[in-house]
């Protein structure tokens, strides 16, 4: 092969590997065997047949055995006369497609092995070769797609039977390649709407009866009334503005009773003192209102009615977890109004 030659067959595949350099493998279209006849056109060693072209016919058959590669198998035979000496080469192996992708247009680089035979009128012999090559494949439908292929192939003669022991071939294949089986396709599930549904109307029933009156005790946090260790009501108090309106207004009958209630963070005696002064400031409170003293206690009851047990050793955590210790209950309010 001509220096000429070999540059451009270099440069050709160098070129077929940057334009797919970018790209990463992708899934299997269609992961069916196929068949593919070709026509080679082979530039032969110049010590076989000077330099006369060969041209001839191949079949191989392949298959995608992953994302990023192909595998091919079979051969060609090609021929040529020149000045009257007949020369044939025929060749079967294997070949190995590394993918670059797996879209329409779809660049490879090749390498394989097999046997290739020589035929002169006088020497007949089959020697090993390797080859390196590079293509392409382009998709046609889904189960046609064309592929061509250069390939530089390197054959070890046996017995220096034609005066030399390796020669270097270089041949162009173009093939026109044929899926056996359609690629599979993902099923579509056919969306059936529900049948509608039968509205059967009910009887109306007859109306409930009346709920007795009964107690309502209503508990405000700690932190909505007093900020943290301090029995001073912040100001607005909205919902104690509220529950005075309501004891005042006439409809609610009996005393009511005012209990303050702290966490355990603090000595027994010192929550004790913190939960009365709280309930003693809520008593004044809806006393300044209009809620009649007479029907107001209040009431301490310390660390000794939690509702929440924590143990955080964060103190601020712990703090926040015990929450809802803190609080103050208005009870044994007697609402004369239906609570259902």
């Amino acid at each position: 092969m001509t220096p000429k030659r070999i540059i451009t067959f270099t440069a050709a595949a160098a070129t077929l590997a940057c334009m797919s350099s970018g790209l990463m493998a992708q899934t299997i279209e269609n992961p069916s065997l196929y068949i593919m006849p070709t026509i080679t056109m082979v530039d032969p060693d110049s010590r076989f047949n000077g330099d006369k072209n060969l041209t001839g016919l191949g079949l191989r058959l392949g298959k995608a055995v992953s994302p990023s590669w192909d595998i091919q198998v079979g051969g060609s035979v090609a021929r040529a006369t020149n000045n009257g000496r007949r020369f044939e080469q025929g060749s079967l192996g294997v070949d190995g497609l590394y993918m670059f992708n797996r879209g329409d247009f779809r660049p490879f680089l090749l390498a394989g092995i097999g046997a290739e035979r020589d035929k002169l009128p006088t020497i007949s012999k089959t020697s090993p070769y390797v080859n390196l090559g590079a293509g392409f494949q382009v998709s046609l439908s889904e189960q046609w797609f064309m592929q061509a292929d250069l390939r530089r192939t390197r054959t070890y003669l046996r017995d220096n039977s034609f005066g030399f022991n390796r020669a270097n071939n270089t041949s162009l294949n173009v093939g026109l390649a044929y899926y056996f089986d359609k690629p599979a396709r993902a099923q579509v599930a056919q969306y059936t709407p529900p049948p509608a549904p039968v509205v059967i109307t009910p009887a109306a029933p007859p109306p409930p009866a009346p709920a007795p009156a009964r107690f309502e005790r209503v508990t405000l946090a700690a932190t909505e009334l007093f900020a943290f260790d301090s029995a001073e009501l912040r100001m607005p108090q909205t919902k104690l503005d509220q529950i005075a309106q309501t004891l005042a207004s006439g409809n609610y009958n009996g005393n009511i009773t005012v209990s303050g209630h702290t966490d355990r963070l603090g000595s027994d005696a010192y929550n004790q003192k913190l939960s009365q002064r709280r309930a003693d400031a809520v008593k004044n409170y809806l006393t300044s209102k209009g809620v009649a003293a007479n029907r107001l206690t209040a009431i301490g009851k310390g660390e000794g009615s939690p509702v929440v047990t924590c143990n955080d050793k964060n103190r601020t955590a712990l703090i926040a977890c015990l929450a809802p210790n803190r609080r103050v209950e208005v009870e044994e309010i007697v609402i004369e109004r239906r609570v259902n």
